[in-house]
């Protein structure tokens, strides 16, 4: 679906998988132009198209605004019905910390307005949410002006905790965290060096990624187990890990940081680096070690090696956990939207605000 905007300009709507493919050449030369998170990038939308499980139940509805030949931005949209109830959301949300639209540096704030409108205009859903929004996403301005679907703050939220500050070195860094976490990292150490020779590394850019892709797929589904939750990311077989990560690598934005003892993986961190800051994108460890803290020894060497690199900070992504709190030392809260179109879509959302507002009454009883 095309439509007309301001001259020399044109929307599309792409809902073909075909069509996604052929785009290709133009939403990467957007992305550099725009300085995009990998998140955003056509490698990583086309991967998780590639290989989503539910693939069926879900319709791509990716917004394009063209100035002639060249992409001007990207709304990374997508439909997913669950049962009866189908939701416009962020493409690859499931898998992506940071979502938000693609612009180019030199388009109108107005222009971007005008393909949301038309990506709402298209229709074919129920409800509206948009999630993980940083403060300064493009999308919080979007949601604003929405037209007749009313998109507002929603209550589901998500933290961000960031490690940043004025170290000298790792080595200072490391010096200034507390006694205990001091001798926690030195102990954590000592008790794997029982087992075998102790090393820190980063993966070389020609070490094939099949075998530790499936050491960490192995590890989360026995971490998953163990707390009764379930990801189809580390799914035996699943292709999206492999084809997201390697899409990290094709981007030249990879950094798999790896401890072994002798030659057991006993901790892996997936990140990635944009922006002068080190993301972490998956942290998993080996519970036979778990006595010795593996995860948190490995986040210790990967935060000196950023600091000692010249990265002004080591981001976390989503999630709230403990052990990233350990370490910050500043945080964001990463917002959400959310609307109805249809009846079916506004008793959606009231019965999920009832369903959040009885858990916070439980919550509080207890």
């Amino acid at each position: 679906m095309t439509a007309s905007a301001a001259p020399g300009t044109t929307l599309e709507i792409l809902r073909s998988p075909a069509r996604l493919v052929e785009i290709a050449p133009a939403w990467d030369a957007l992305w550099l132009d725009a300085d995009g998170l990998a998140f955003q990038s056509h490698g990583w939308i086309s991967a998780w198209w590639r290989t989503a499980p539910d693939q069926p139940r879900r319709e791509l509805r990716i917004g394009l605004l063209w100035r002639g030949e060249r992409l001007a931005a990207v709304l990374p949209l997508a439909i997913r019905r669950q049962g009866a109830i189908r939701t416009l959301e962020w493409a690859a949300r499931d898998h992506s910390d940071y979502c938000d639209a693609l612009v180019a540096q030199d388009c109108d704030p107005l222009q971007l307005e005008a393909l949301w409108r038309a990506a709402l205009a298209a229709g074919g859903f129920d409800l509206v949410y948009l999630n993980r929004l940083q403060p300064d996403a493009l999308a919080q301005a979007l949601a604003e002006r929405s037209g007749r679907i009313s998109l507002r703050p929603y209550w589901r939220k998500e933290e961000n905790y960031r490690v940043a500050g004025n170290w000298a070195d790792g080595d200072a860094w490391l010096d200034s965290q507390s006694k205990k976490t001091r001798q926690n990292y030195r102990r954590g150490r000592k008790l794997i060096e029982e087992s075998g020779a102790l090393r820190f590394r980063l993966f070389a850019d020609d070490e094939p990624l099949a075998p530790v892709l499936e050491r960490v797929a192995a590890l989360k589904r026995k971490w998953l187990e163990r707390h009764g939750r379930a990801s189809d990311l580390f799914d035996e077989g699943a292709a999206a890990l492999p084809a997201l990560v390697g899409e990290l690598r094709e981007l030249g934005v990879l950094r798999l940081f790896v401890l072994e003892c002798d030659e057991a993986i006993v901790a892996v961190s997936i990140n990635l680096i944009q922006r002068n800051r080190m993301m972490a994108f998956v942290t998993t460890y080996d519970p036979d070690f778990e006595r010795a803290s593996p995860g948190m020894l490995l986040m210790c060497d990967y935060i000196r090696w950023s600091i000692d690199h010249g990265l002004e900070e080591v981001d976390f992504l989503c999630g709230g956990e403990d052990f990233k709190r350990r370490f910050a030392t500043r945080s964001l809260i990463l917002s959400s939207r959310a609307g109805a179109r249809t009846p079916l879509g506004h008793l959606a959302l009231a019965a999920d605000a009832a369903r959040s507002r009885f858990a916070a009454w439980r919550s509080r009883r207890t």
